[in-house]
């Protein structure tokens, strides 16, 4: 089995609140076919399309109070499709779309360059559905991951997420084609886009307040 850790890239200046007190929240996105429409392989910047209202689910994420990091699986590396150089590249494109269109900020970009392996043998710990980025992550910026959210398109996401320990939304939007379900493998919620996933939160977050007002309402 191949141990190797996953490639890490961030925008500058992310992670100099790690030595913050308290772990904050974040929302774990997919990049191909969830926060960027699929190009196969793609590392050109000109060819990064937003999906449908994933500017305004951003935004709505960050009002909430989450970080967005960004875990992708990037096999092209391995590949030898692109490299190194050139996936930075698109991560900096990225971030910078991120910023300009949705005025927010990407606090980390996560890559595993490996290869799948054989069905249900892990290649290597970070590839998705393993949870490594995640956890990686999580260590890397001072997140908490049982308040944390993890959406994909694909139940590999999904499984990911449940594995860290996060809630999770599948964009039910046709790329998930095996669906070979577990309890690992089923979505907390499902929803047709990031903006839809972001009200999801928003009520999750609403029905969690409601919850611990509960006991001081009834001896009101």
């Amino acid at each position: 089995m191949n141990l190797r850790p996953s490639l890490l890239v961030r925008p500058e200046g992310a992670g100099r609140s790690v030595s913050a007190p308290l772990r904050r929240a974040a929302v774990f996105l997919d990049k191909d076919g969830t926060l960027v429409e699929d190009v196969p392989y793609n590392v050109d910047p000109q060819l990064l399309r937003f999906t449908p209202n994933a500017v305004a689910g951003l935004q709505q994420m960050v009002q909430l109070g989450y970080v967005l990091v960004v875990v992708s699986n990037q096999s092209g590396l391995a590949r030898g499709y692109f490299n190194r150089s050139q996936l930075g590249r698109l991560q900096r494109a990225l971030c910078q779309k991120v910023k300009d269109e949705a005025g927010v900020e990407l606090a980390g970009f996560y890559a595993c360059p490996h290869l799948p392996g054989p069905r249900d043998v892990p290649a290597c710990l970070c590839r998705k559905p393993a949870a490594g980025m995640l956890k990686q992550a999580a260590l890397a910026l001072n997140l908490d991951l049982s308040r944390s959210w993890m959406v994909g398109d694909i139940l590999h996401d999904v499984e990911a997420g449940r594995r860290a320990g996060c809630r999770t939304v599948l964009l039910d939007v046709g790329n998930e084609t095996e669906w070979r379900l577990s309890p690992l493998r089923t979505p907390h919620h499902r929803c047709a886009d990031l903006r839809e996933a972001a009200r999801c939160m928003a009520q999750a977050a609403a029905q969690k307040d409601t919850a611990a007002d509960a006991p001081r309402n009834a001896h009101a």
